[in-house]
């Protein structure tokens, strides 16, 4: 299984980060790290996504968007 992750944006407090992971199919899952604070009071969400993606691109792709909706909409994730 390998991890895959895109360039992180900041927004605010918030560190977002979009990752794939490998599945044993050989398709692609999409998640995300929702980061904020520092030092020991960091706090991360790592929310992962039901469909499946055929490259790695197209995952990373979809985990950005959702973390752009999620900055226009926290209750989204929850």
């Amino acid at each position: 299984m390998s991890f895959h992750t895109s360039l992180p944006f900041a927004v605010g407090k918030y560190l977002i980060t979009p990752i794939t992971r490998t599945a044993t199919t050989g398709a692609y899952t999409a998640s995300l790290s929702i980061r904020r604070g520092q030092g020991t009071q960091t706090h991360d969400r790592v929310y992962t996504f039901k469909p499946e993606f055929d490259n790695k691109d197209s995952a990373l792709m979809y985990a950005a968007a959702q973390g752009r909706y999620w900055l226009l909409n926290p209750d989204s994730l929850a």
